[in-house]
This record gives C-alpha cells, sequence and structure tokens, in this order.
C-alpha cells in the first residue's frame, strides 16, 4: 500500500502497519516484471542508503507495490538501479 506524497516521495506501510516516508529514486524493468527502488526520506548524506526494492503487481484490478520475496530476484534489481543511478552521475567530462 503506498500514499502519494509530493513528486518523488510516498509513504509505505509495511507489514506491521509502520508508516516511513520514502523518495522514489527509480523504476526499473526486468523479465516483464516492473520493480521500484526507494531509499527512506530522512536519509543523511553521510549515511549508507538502506534501498527498498518493491515489485508493482496487480491486485484485484489495482496496481499495488509488494515485498520482493526473492533474495536472488531482489539482488538482481538492486544491480539494475544501482548501474543506473551510477551512469546519472558519471556524466562525460567536458575538455
Amino acid at each position: 500500500m503506498s500514499e502519494d506524497f509530493g513528486n518523488n516521495y510516498v509513504v509505505l506501510t509495511d507489514e506491521e502497519g509502520n508508516d516511513k516516508e520514502f523518495e522514489h529514486i527509480d523504476t526499473v524493468e526486468m523479465a516483464g516484471e516492473t520493480y521500484m527502488a526507494f531509499i527512506p526520506a530522512d536519509l543523511q548524506v553521510d549515511e549508507e542508503a538502506e534501498v527498498v526494492i518493491l515489485k508493482v503487481v496487480e491486485e484485484d484490478g489495482d496496481e499495488i507495490l509488494a515485498s520482493v520475496e526473492d533474495d536472488e530476484e531482489a539482488d538482481r534489481v538492486f544491480e539494475l538501479v544501482m548501474e543506473r543511478v551510477e551512469g546519472m552521475y558519471d556524466e562525460p567530462e567536458e575538455g
């Protein structure tokens, strides 16, 4: 379950019913599935980012975000997201 919270911010509710604000950093497709990557909105610059990978699934005709249960699947999506994020910061130097 998610609730829109502005441009790139959403409030996600975990299985225990706790709400936490996250920033959406990327959406990727892999093997015909769509995944969204988030980091905590209150992340400090010097903190290691905890990246949350969620899969877009359809339930009763609605698209919802679900946890990725398969660790290998989550790791592959994480690697893809990290490659894309690093690519955004690897601008060619102008000479």
